[in-house]
């Protein structure tokens, strides 16, 4: 799988370019140029000159500009252009795919660009990486504080489960994808193992060994990646997340009583 690293793809427009489109509307690779404020020489013009970079599938790029195209290896940091050539100088167009991978428009080398399983959005993974991927939005690092689309319950991330919801059961023997309570939610996305907070015994907050210990010894969910929503909380307290939460009803599932839910069981935890 390769969710649990992935990279976002940030959509970073050039200075001239700051309109509303979304992300998709706008083609991946394309002519750019970029602020260019306190730089000289060479940085900037790797800024302010229109350059086109294409990742290639060797991990090097390609760079399309006025005066010609080169091939650029960013690990390197060599250029098929004379002045990186000939002069040995860290040219222009080395410069320019440093600024993209920067910027994350452009996947860094040991990357490639994939497509969100939940948004469709473009996200970055390792190459040696297969499985369904996640973007910055959607995926969830173990120990993270999420809530429940359905029932707006507070949860903690405490695994990523490297399969997807149509592909591992819970110890009732159904799958992920099977429970009523995921009917909206895509077949083929990654699955995360969480732990309802308010099961957790309150001193178990004290310290960090006690959470640790309460979050291995509490019993363990099965959630499908977009039915978990990030929680973010301000500076005084108050709560704000990425999305609404959910509608603080209980699901059919767990209003059936906890042994309906989709969990993991003694032999699978210990797997996870």
């Amino acid at each position: 799988m390769t969710h649990r690293r992935n990279r976002a793809a940030p959509d970073a427009p050039p200075a001239e370019e700051e309109s509303g489109a979304s992300h998709r509307q706008r083609p991946r690779h394309r002519e750019r140029t970029f602020p260019a404020d306190g730089y000289e020489g060479r940085a900037y013009r790797a800024r302010v000159e229109p350059m086109t970079v294409r990742p290639l599938r060797d991990g090097r790029y390609v760079v399309e500009s006025e005066g010609g195209t080169y091939v650029v290896d960013a690990e390197r940091a060599t250029c098929t252009c004379p002045d990186a050539a000939i002069r040995g100088a860290r040219c222009k167009h080395v410069q320019r795919v440093a600024i993209e991978i920067d910027a994350g428009l452009v996947p860094a080398p040991g990357e490639r660009e994939r497509v969100c399983a939940v948004c469709g959005r473009p996200t970055f993974a390792p190459v040696s990486e297969s499985g369904p991927a996640l973007c910055e939005r959607h995926d969830h690092e173990p120990g993270t504080l999420v809530r429940d689309r359905e029932t707006g319950a507070l949860l903690v991330v405490v695994d990523s489960m490297d399969e997807r919801a149509d592909g591992i059961r819970t110890d009732e023997g159904r799958l992920v994808a099977d429970y009523e309570t995921n009917a909206a939610y895509g077949d083929h996305e990654p699955v995360f193992a969480v732990v309802y907070v308010e099961s957790l015994p309150a001193e178990a907050t004290d310290d960090a060994a006690g959470w640790l210990d309460a979050l291995r010894e509490s019993r363990r969910y099965l959630f499908p990646a977009s039915r978990l929503v990030g929680v973010e909380f301000g500076r005084d307290g108050s709560e704000g997340a990425s999305e609404a939460a959910g509608t603080g009803r209980r699901s059919e599932d767990e209003s059936a009583g906890a042994d309906d839910e989709p969990t993991i069981g003694p032999s699978e935890r210990a797997e996870a």
